[in-house]
């Protein structure tokens, strides 16, 4: 089309079908081109001078995103883009409260863009997607706790969860403390009796963890390095077959395992 001198409109909107960045090529496109070219791509707004309301508004709809192509966008297409993309909020200078809230609800990690954001704004962006808090710089223990309470998994991207977090998070997923970095007896006691095989996730458990786990399971002690002999004990009385989990067992363990299988 760039070869064809004035292209009729038909030849233009043949053209800007096959491919609407085209619309670069061609000089004075009518509203008719312009349109056609934002609905099926609305960053192809790039390439239009002083695009109509009508115009911003088709390529907003379609791509939030291309609000960074518009100059000094009304709050009206600045609400309709985080409406589609909450990532468009990047876009925005000095973004409202109310459009902070928009985005975030519409995609929790658009708060990565948002400088300083409220707690009302970092709640919603919690609440629409956990992952979201691995944005939020130094989030109290509330914004925490509700991210845990909602999924524990949110865990993962809380640094130095306190306690109370690390509780939280187990007592509703028991293998969430994977994410735990030495976590403290209590924390491993409520992860092993929410899950059996949060064991496998505990480096060097407490006594009692193992106990707790092999008591329930004691095929489990597969999963224990270096067991104790009450913990041996208690596996094969639990079920005789952990004997062939346990290394060098201990002569009453292997006393206890020879009484239980004779007939």
């Amino acid at each position: 089309i760039k070869y064809i001198s004035n292209p009729s409109e038909e030849l233009q909107l043949i053209a800007i079908k096959r491919n609407e960045n085209i619309i670069q090529w061609i000089s004075s496109p009518s509203e008719k081109v312009q349109l056609v070219a934002v609905h099926q791509n609305g960053h192809s707004i790039e390439y239009i001078k002083n695009p109509s309301k009508e115009v911003q508004l088709a390529a907003i709809e379609k791509n939030g995103n291309a609000i960074q192509h518009i100059e000094n966008p009304s709050e009206e297409l600045q609400l309709i883009a985080v409406n589609q993309n909450g990532n468009a909020i990047q876009y925005i200078k000095n973004p409202s409260e109310k459009l902070q809230l928009i985005a975030v609800n519409q995609n929790g990690n658009a708060i990565q863009y948002i400088n300083n954001p409220s707690k009302k704004v970092q709640l919603a962006a919690i609440i629409q997607n956990i992952s979201a808090i691995q944005y939020i710089i130094n989030p109290s223990e509330e914004i925490q706790l509700t991210a845990v309470n909602k999924n524990g998994y949110a865990i993962e991207y809380i640094k130095n969860p306190s306690e109370e977090i690390q509780l939280a998070a187990v007592e509703q997923h028991g293998f969430t403390i994977e994410y735990i970095n030495n976590p403290s007896e209590k924390v491993q006691l409520a992860a092993v009796k929410q899950y059996k095989l949060a064991i496998r996730f505990i480096k060097s458990p407490s006594e009692k963890a193992q106990l707790i786990t092999v008591n329930e399971d004691g095929l489990l002690i597969k999963y224990i390095n270096d067991p104790p002999e009450e913990v041996q004990l208690a596996a094969v009385k639990q079920n005789i077959n952990a004997i062939k989990y346990i290394k060098n067992p201990s002569e009453k363990v292997k006393l206890i395992a020879e009484n239980i299988t004779k007939p």
